[in-house]
């Protein structure tokens, strides 16, 4: 993990995804950017909140695991997304894990100077309401979707969520058969399941398997397939 100060750059991500009314200018002082390679945590479940994440730029993945040490994968999120931001409000530890999948830049802000600087801070806290009530909505939709469509399409999108470069775009690249475990407890199936899935994929030309890794070769296919790439 690499961490810095450097204003202009905090300014700067600020700009890009127009956020830099919510934070005060004192408040940006008390930022830094810290910047994790892929597989590293941003923050791991059950550890004291302390911190505010600001995802910029690169991918993560958002999981929990259980007492037995089984693990549920929620979501993947791109820029821009907050962690921690639930966490500040209830006062609690963080809920989940957060994985970089994906070269990860993020801004991060200490909860002591966001309590002393933006409790009262109305831009901020209308961007927090925002948040959150988003994070609830896409959470209701995902349910749905789990509910309501096949494996196949369920099983597209998530094809279509792993697979990422550090262009901030979908990369058609090896994704390895670990992760079919957890692309069946994310969509709600079994593991033998997902297997079958992917090998009519292969049929259809949608993916190759090779080397024991997962080739996408017809993203364009799956995108159809999959109508709503609900897990982003």
């Amino acid at each position: 993990m690499k961490i810095s100060s450097d204003t202009e750059q905090i300014n700067q991500f600020l700009a890009e995804h127009r956020i830099e009314e919510v934070f005060n200018e004192e408040l940006r002082t008390h930022m830094t950017i810290q910047r994790f390679n892929q597989g590293a945590f941003i923050c791991s479940q059950g550890d004291s909140a302390q911190t505010m994440f600001i995802l910029v730029k690169g991918k993560v993945k958002v999981y929990t695991s259980s007492a037995e040490g089984k693990t549920l994968i929620l979501s993947f999120k791109t820029p821009l997304e907050l962690i921690g931001d639930i966490e500040y409000v209830r006062e609690s530890n963080y809920i989940n894990t957060v994985e970089a999948i994906s070269t990860v830049e993020v801004i991060s802000i200490d909860y002591r100077w966001l309590k002393k600087l933006s409790k009262n801070y109305t831009p901020f806290l209308q961007f927090l309401l925002k948040v959150i009530t988003e994070k609830f909505y896409i959470k209701s939709n995902s349910m749905s979707f789990n509910l309501m469509y096949p494996v196949e399409v369920r099983l597209a999108s998530y094809l279509l969520s792993i697979s990422y470069d550090d262009t901030n775009s979908l990369l058609n690249d090896n994704l390895n058969t670990i992760n079919l475990k957890d692309a069946a407890n994310l969509i709600g199936t079994s593991y033998r399941h997902v297997n079958r899935v992917i090998q009519q994929f292969c049929k259809d030309g949608l993916v190759e398997r090779k080397n024991g890794s997962i080739l996408i070769k017809n993203r364009d296919g799956l995108s159809i397939l999959a109508s709503n790439n609900i897990y982003e």
